[in-house]
């Protein structure tokens, strides 16, 4: 595992966090040559199997969806 002094990891954060994003591999961050902490990739995201579908029976229409939702006179381009 790479090991980085807090004093780099502070002035090259955001380089660093974003290495750690595209090669999945966790570095050390040290003080005086002591472990201070680890930065780790985060794990992938875990989507259900069949997703495509997932919401049905979730919601309740009432009423019409097509039609208009008011009168004609309502509207400027009508007149």
């Amino acid at each position: 595992m790479k090991e980085v002094a807090i004093s780099e990891f502070k002035a090259k954060c955001l380089g660093i966090l974003e290495q750690v994003r595209k090669t999945h591999t966790p570095i050390r961050v040290t003080r005086f040559g002591k472990p201070v902490a680890e930065v780790v990739p985060p794990s992938p995201k875990n989507l259900p199997a069949n997703w495509l579908g997932c919401m049905e029976g979730t919601i309740r229409i009432v009423g019409d969806i097509v039609g208009p939702t008011g009168s004609l006179d309502d509207w400027k381009s009508s007149r």
